[in-house]
């Protein structure tokens, strides 16, 4: 699995495959041995990379953290290639309005607004499960709902239409 990793702002790629049962980590296209332990649930880490260890402790959530090495502190950011294709399509594309696309095959969950609603940027208009993850789908502006494309339980492709916004 291929993850795109900010550290303090500069970004690194990490991609992680399994040979044997053995994690495989390439960074920035070198190869590194990495394995870890967690010391307790409370986000304490013993972590070797090519034979050094590390005490690390990390803390927030899944997609941005806190990490304290060797008494120095940094913000790491973290998308695997789901989500980056999600937040490139979000930043994506002169027209605030018209059509919201599906960015990825899904099932929609629940629909969280009715044709004729008017909605802020950002206001989620419909939650699209994608591997085992519920995703929710966005107003890029603010808007009036001029049509549903789907409905609850329909699966979507890549690129399918969602909701359209005038």
């Amino acid at each position: 699995m291929k993850y795109y990793v900010s550290v303090n702002g500069r970004e690194h790629t990490v991609d992680i495959t399994e040979v044997a049962g053995v994690p495989v980590v390439e960074l920035d296209g070198e190869r590194a041995e990495v394995s870890y332990h967690e010391v307790d649930r409370l986000g304490q880490v013993a972590m070797v990379v090519d034979g050094k260890t590390f005490a690390v402790s990390i803390e927030g959530g899944a997609d941005a953290v806190d990490v304290s090495v060797a008494g120095r502190s940094y913000h790491v950011e973290l998308e695997d290639d789901r989500e980056r294709a999600a937040h490139a399509a979000e930043r994506a594309g002169g027209a605030k309005t018209g059509v919201v696309k599906s960015v990825m095959p899904g099932i929609v969950v629940r629909i969280l607004v009715a044709e004729g609603d008017t909605v802020e940027e950002g206001q989620p208009l419909l939650i699209l499960e994608a591997m085992k993850m519920q995703n929710e789908i966005a107003a890029p502006a603010n808007a009036t709902v001029r049509s549903i494309h789907v409905t609850e339980n329909s699966a979507v492709s890549g690129g399918e239409k969602l909701v359209t916004l005038e």
